[in-house]
Parts: C-alpha cells; sequence; structure tokens
C-alpha cells in the first residue's frame, strides 16, 4: 500500500497536469463526424489546439464561443446558443461537444439551460447531439476532464434499455484517456482475435491515428465511433473498462442497459495481458489463439533478457493516476523500484500501488524526490525533459502532450507486443548510462603494492 503524500507549495512550479478541457474534448475527437464547442475566450481553445496539434501532428477541429470582456461580464447565454446554431448550419456535425473552460465556470455559465434555449429556438437542429460538460480547469487534471465526457456521452446519448446480448458478439470497451490510438488498435485486435466485435468509445485510434485522406480539410472529425454505434451499447455482451477513471461511467452504463461489467487497471505485463485474455475467451467461448500464445511467449522471452537490466532499477515516474498505476504495476512486476512516483491529482487506485509512496504534486516535486533516491530514469511526458536533463538521466516518454518526439502518440504500450517493446526500451536506455561507469578497484589495494604485483609477474615471465 502505497502512502499518498499531498505538496504543501502554494502553487504548482513547474505543471505537470493537463486542464480537464482538454481531457473531455478528446473524448469527442475520437467520435465520428464530432467537433468540440469550448465554451471560454478564444485564448482558452488557441492554446489547448497547440497542445493536440503539437502531440498528434494532425489538424484538430476544435471551435469556441469566443468569450470577450463584455460577454464575461454581462453574460454569455447568447454566443453559447449563437455558436450551436452556427456549427449546425454550416458544419453539420452529428454531435457536439459542449466543454466549458475556468472563464466561463467562474462566471457561473449554466450550460445546460443554455442546451434547452437552444432547442426550444432551434428544433430544425434536433437532428445533432449536443453533449454538455462542465470541466472547470481549475480542479482535475486531463484524466478527470476525460472521465466526465465520457459520463455527459453515456448519460445523453445512450437510451435506456435491456437488450443485453442482443448483438451476442459484441463488446463494448470504454478506453481510458492514458491509452494512445496504438494502445487501441492493439485492442481492436486483440479483441477481434477471439471472433468477438469491439466498440470502442471513444475511438481515437480511428480518428487520431495519422492517416492521410482524400479530403484536403475537414471541419469535423474523420473517423471515430460513430453516433449509430454508441447508440447500440446497450445490446452488448459485456462492457471492457480500461482504467479505473471510467469505473464511474461504466456503472452508469450499466445502470441504464444492464450490460456486465469487466474492470481492469491494466493492460501491461504479462499478468495483466492473461487476465484481459482469458476474459476475452470467456466471453467468447474460444481457446486463446496461436497468435497471442506466440505472443505471450515473446513477452517471457524479453523478460528473461532484460531483468538483469531491470531488476532493481530505480526509476522516477510521473503521470495522470490511470496511467501511473499502469507503469508502476508493469515496473515492480519486473522487480525495479519506483521511489519517485507524482500524479496531478489523488485517486483511490494510487493507494494501492505496491511503492512506498505517491506525491500529489507537479514535476519539482519529482525532480527533488528523484534527486535525493538517486534514481537512473524517469518517465513522463515531454514537459519532463528538462527535469531529466538536470538529473542527468535519460527520460522515456510516456504519455499528453509529447510535442518533440514524433510517432509518440501511435506508440503501443499494452497487450503483450507493447509491454515487450517496453522492456526492450527501459533496458537500452538502462544500458546506455552505463559507459561511464569506472572499474572497481578495492581500497585495500594499494599503489604500491600493485607495482610490485606487476613487477613480480614479469619477472616471472607472466606478464611482458
Amino acid at each position: 500500500m502505497a502512502e499518498i503524500v499531498l505538496s504543501k507549495k502554494a502553487l504548482a512550479v513547474n505543471p505537470l497536469k493537463v486542464s480537464q478541457p482538454l481531457g473531455a474534448s478528446l473524448v469527442f475527437l475520437g467520435l465520428n463526424k464530432s467537433l468540440p464547442l469550448m465554451h471560454g475566450s478564444q485564448g482558452c481553445t488557441a492554446f489547448g489546439k497547440v497542445f493536440f496539434v503539437r502531440h498528434f501532428r494532425e489538424p484538430i477541429p476544435l471551435q469556441t464561443t469566443a468569450m470577450d470582456q463584455v460577454s464575461s461580464i454581462m453574460g454569455a447565454d447568447d454566443n453559447v446558443i449563437e455558436a450551436l446554431r452556427t456549427l449546425c448550419d454550416k458544419q453539420k456535425p452529428e454531435i457536439i461537444g459542449l466543454v466549458t473552460t475556468g472563464l466561463s465556470e467562474t462566471q457561473g455559465t449554466d450550460i445546460h439551460r443554455c442546451v434547452r434555449e437552444f432547442r426550444a429556438a432551434h428544433p430544425e437542429f434536433a437532428d445533432t447531439s449536443v453533449v454538455a460538460v462542465n470541466t472547470p480547469d481549475t480542479l482535475g487534471c486531463l484524466e478527470t476532464g476525460y472521465a466526465l465526457a465520457m459520463e455527459a456521452l453515456i448519460d445523453t446519448l445512450v437510451p435506456a434499455s435491456q437488450c443485453v446480448g442482443r448483438r451476442p458478439r459484441q463488446v463494448n470497451v470504454l478506453a481510458g484517456s492514458h491509452l494512445t490510438p496504438g494502445d487501441l488498435e492493439a485492442l481492436r485486435d486483440w479483441v477481434a482475435a477471439f471472433g468477438l466485435r469491439p466498440v470502442l468509445v471513444p475511438d481515437i485510434g480511428d480518428s487520431l491515428d495519422g492517416h492521410l485522406t482524400e479530403a484536403e480539410y475537414s471541419p469535423l472529425t474523420i473517423g471515430g465511433t460513430p453516433r449509430s454505434e454508441i447508440l447500440t451499447l446497450g445490446e452488448s455482451i459485456a462492457t471492457l473498462v480500461i482504467g479505473e477513471s471510467l469505473y464511474r461511467a461504466a456503472d452508469q452504463l450499466q445502470a441504464r442497459t444492464g450490460v456486465p461489467v469487466h474492470r481492469f487497471d491494466s493492460l501491461m505485463g504479462l499478468a495483466a495481458c492473461d487476465r484481459f485474455t482469458h476474459t476475452l475467451s470467456q466471453l467468447a467461448d474460444k481457446p486463446v489463439p496461436a497468435s497471442l500464445e506466440r505472443q505471450r511467449a515473446q513477452l517471457q522471452d524479453a523478460m528473461v533478457d532484460s531483468h538483469f537490466m531491470l531488476g532493481m532499477a530505480r526509476i522516477a515516474v510521473a503521470a495522470d493516476p490511470d496511467l501511473l498505476v499502469m507503469l508502476c504495476d508493469f515496473l515492480t512486476g519486473m522487480g525495479a523500484e519506483v521511489p519517485a512516483a507524482v500524479s496531478p491529482v489523488k485517486t483511490e487506485g494510487l493507494a494501492r500501488l505496491p511503492i512506498a509512496s505517491v506525491t500529489i504534486g507537479d514535476l519539482e516535486d519529482l525532480e527533488n524526490l528523484a534527486r535525493r533516491q538517486r534514481v537512473q530514469l524517469v518517465m513522463s511526458n515531454s514537459h519532463a525533459v528538462g527535469t531529466a536533463q538536470r538529473l542527468g538521466v535519460p527520460l522515456l516518454r510516456a504519455g499528453f502532450p509529447q510535442y518533440d518526439w514524433v510517432g509518440g502518440f501511435a506508440r503501443a504500450w499494452v497487450g503483450y507486443r507493447g509491454s515487450r517493446q517496453a522492456l526492450f526500451d527501459l533496458a537500452n536506455l538502462l544500458l546506455s548510462q552505463h559507459h561511464d561507469i569506472q572499474p572497481y578497484r578495492s581500497r585495500y589495494w594499494s599503489a604500491e603494492r600493485d607495482g610490485h604485483e606487476a613487477v613480480a609477474l614479469a619477472e616471472a615471465g607472466m606478464v611482458h
């Protein structure tokens, strides 16, 4: 059990967290023909768009209600209604995700009332679904904003039903914010290997995987989970939820539809992958495919090859809770130590980690802990580049954002193959630090004695 240590600083010196509005927007970017709309100033949206573009290296459809000084004081309800009308009229999206920011939350805007007023004033746009979610960026982090948007999505779009199993090969997969497009592609193949049909919600592996399209520009998302698929979540045989942050959304889905839920904190490492594979085998009533058996054997061999480097290695990790839990479970399962672990927010799952403590703080807290504990490697997002440089240790980039590393968004961490590659990368980074190690010389072996020994060996003809 890990001790939760709360940082007592009055402010974040080197911020780790990413704001809730970005997490909520990420959900809507994983839905087909969708459009996130941030209710706030133009700067709020522009700042978030820069983060997304630099991370995914793709054009990102993101709109704003453009609050100014007057609307911030006098009220911005008209901005919301006009923005919704304009987007519905010109862009014709299937889903609009209405996300609040710190400015609109401080003003006290009731976005749900704004949506009702929009519906009353413009019934001609009834075909467009509007999902409103409150995500003040003064609280939480990307993960919590993502979870709030998932709950709002289920509440708005999934109808109450009792049709469990009507689609006997369909399974719902609620994908956590810590999963990359590469992870979702691996998950899709993993589930399909058993003859099951996964409905990924959201599916950024289809919309933000970095593929080229024939269209030069689209004001809406291209790819992702269709709205028609979300409407059928209540007809699946099971819901697989990845990440503790989405457990509440899964419970909400189960309460509305009766679809049973299977929870997974992590999909990295042999034990976690075996548990997920066993669940799929039971749901499909099929044996494990030979391809997965081979991937499992490859992971086992990688564990043997890398345990000399990872055993007792001291690694510092800073990430949102779900990613932190997955990485720490994986590292400790390989015999590594995590003497410095930092999360931007506190969750129940952090206390169950098999490490000494978790600090709720920022990257400055991580740097101070890592220096005292003499860590050998850092795992975090691109914000930790300077931290790793000052510590003089390598950085393995994980999480959002990764703006200085091409292809980081596409990497697969989960599954047997993803775990295997993570082992190789960790081992190689640790090996790269060994070239400066000087040969050991006992302090009891004097230079004079060493010289006499060399002379004796030379006289005996044993050296030249």
